[in-house]
């Protein structure tokens, strides 16, 4: 979650807002590599995202969810999510690239895309 949180705050999402899974990293290594993530969280099962981006959707009378993500299985979450950015900052993947509505590559065009696209600047 906390690889997000830059991004969040620049969207005004609050912490609390953010769903994500949990990414580990070996902080023994010079660039702190990738090794994994928390498989115990829901989202991070086949199918979960959907299910998360459903709940919020009901539990809060969200009518439009933009999903974000860079994996398979963010690009499941379209539907119930409305939109589906792909971001391709650290590997570009057909099967993502396919599936989004907007496919991005660094942080401030995923911004650009979403202040275009926001209610709030209609």
């Amino acid at each position: 979650q906390y690889h997000c949180e830059p991004l969040a705050r620049t969207l005004c999402v609050g912490r609390t807002n953010i769903i994500a899974n949990t990414i580990f990293f070996d902080e023994s290594t010079p660039t702190g590599e990738y090794v994994g993530f928390c498989r115990d969280e829901p989202t991070s099962a086949d199918m979960g995202k959907p299910k998360a981006v459903q709940q919020i959707k009901d539990q809060n009378g969200y009518e439009t969810i933009v999903m974000v993500g860079d994996g398979a299985t963010d690009a499941q979450a379209k539907p119930p999510a409305d939109a589906f950015i792909g971001f391709g900052g650290v590997a570009v993947r057909e099967a993502v690239r396919e599936k989004a509505c907007w496919f991005i590559r660094d942080f401030d065009t995923m911004t650009a895309v979403i202040e275009k696209f926001s209610k709030k600047n209609k």
